[in-house]
């Protein structure tokens, strides 16, 4: 079943390849700010791929540049492998001054070990082969779909065998496919000082939310570093915006939900990650501020979250959370929050799976406090919940109030 997908998929990408303009008959594209085009030449390099002869590794850069940038290495959804699908993107990115690298791997007759392993190989050949051009030690991990779920083993692998991002390093996860190669402890251990924005597509049906949750709540990345968003569909004018699972890689042509939706926050990652731009946080990372959510010409604003919910049945999916191809089928997120630690309610190894309630809550949620033999749960924020949200102490059991409990009804 997974395979009759990921080739319908595969299909579906080959016979749209992006070679388009920008042509948004509503909304002009940025020309200033974050998302707007950037200055720079763009050179290409392009140099034999060892796991892959029939498609070359990839290096997009500001050719006008004298010394090494910082590098995005990008992992491709699958099927992908022709870099003209995102050719924009990889334009974009070497016109604001930073490499990016792209590594095909191959759609068929391989494993899923084997597109991780000739995703990471390539990104360490380019950065050995070319160490006038890529600063290893500010980088970012960028990916979409199964390159989305790919990203953080490999990013992992190169944190910690390689040092790289000593000065510097983000993840951008986008729709993100079933994570392989990273265990729970590695999670748990990962580099505190990563950056992390995930981003969902409303209309995506192909991978299921839980996928992208589980591991925004498991990994060692604090709130403060890491956001979750998700892009809506609209119309204007008669013309659909539509954010499916697509948005990022394929299109008839470029427009607003590419430059808002998407160049907007490379653009502003890199520049809080590799510059220490305060301002570019409130556009990468701002935490559901206006700079962030909000869209142009009337565009619906992005949903964003501290701590994701679920949304949506795990039926909409193709491939959803619970599927015997998930190896982290055990950690997928619901719509139940369960404290079984002791102290904080803030703290997120006190819930199961690190899933933590949001500050307010509506809808059919439940929240159950089951905190250890002896110990107690500390409500020390406030919590808003809806009249319909459950909230139940189990046996024998103790919470903590302190007047911090708001019931709307």
């Amino acid at each position: 079943m997974i395979k009759k997908f990921l080739l319908l998929i595969f299909l579906q990408v080959a016979s749209k390849v992006l070679l388009a303009q920008y042509n948004d008959p509503n909304i002009p594209k940025p020309t200033s700010g974050y998302g707007a085009d950037g200055v720079h030449t763009v050179g290409t390099i392009s140099f034999a791929n060892p796991a892959y002869p029939a498609r070359d590794i990839q290096i997009f850069y500001p050719l006008d540049i004298i010394g090494k940038v910082p590098t995005i290495f990008y992992s491709h959804a699958f099927g992908s492998n022709n870099s003209a699908n995102i050719l924009g993107m990889l334009q974009f990115v070497a016109k604001k001054g930073y490499a990016i690298v792209f590594v095909p791997y191959q759609t068929i007759t391989t494993s899923i070990e084997d597109r991780y392993s000739n995703l990471l190989n390539g990104f360490r050949k380019a950065a050995r082969d070319y160490p006038n051009i890529i600063d290893t030690t500010k980088v970012g991990f960028m990916g979409h779909s199964f390159g989305g779920g790919a990203s953080f083993a490999n990013a992992y692998k190169c944190f910690t065998e390689n040092n790289w991002g000593s000065k510097g390093r983000f993840i951008y996860a986008l729709a993100q496919w079933y994570s392989y190669n990273i265990s729970q402890a590695e999670l748990q251990n990962f580099p505190a000082d990563t950056k992390l924005l995930t981003e969902l597509f409303d209309d995506d049906d192909v991978n299921d939310y839980r996928l992208a949750i589980d591991i925004y709540n498991n990994i060692n990345i604090p709130v403060s570093e890491k956001d979750c968003l998700i892009l809506h569909s609209d119309t204007i004018n008669n013309y659909i915006y539509l954010a499916d699972h697509a948005v990022p890689n394929i299109s008839s042509a470029f427009d607003a939900l590419d430059y808002y939706g998407y160049y907007r926050f490379i653009d502003a990652m890199c520049d809080y990650t590799f510059n220490g731009n305060a301002l570019a946080k409130q556009t990468a990372l701002g935490n559901g501020s206006a700079t962030q959510i909000n869209m142009p010409g009337g565009l619906k604003p992005l949903v964003y979250f501290d701590y994701p919910l679920v949304l949506h049945p795990q039926s909409k999916y193709q491939f959803p959370c619970t599927s015997s191809e998930n190896p982290r089928q055990a950690n997928c997120p619901s719509n139940t929050f369960t404290f079984n630690g002791n102290g904080n309610w803030t703290e997120p190894a006190n819930w199961l799976n690190r899933a933590m309630p949001p500050a307010s809550l509506s809808g059919s949620m439940l929240i159950i406090i089951d905190p250890i033999v002896s110990g107690k749960c500390i409500l020390n924020v406030p919590q808003q919940i809806g009249y319909s949200t459950q909230l139940i102490v189990n046996a024998n059991k103790k919470l903590a109030i302190n007047g911090n409990l708001i019931i709307n009804k």
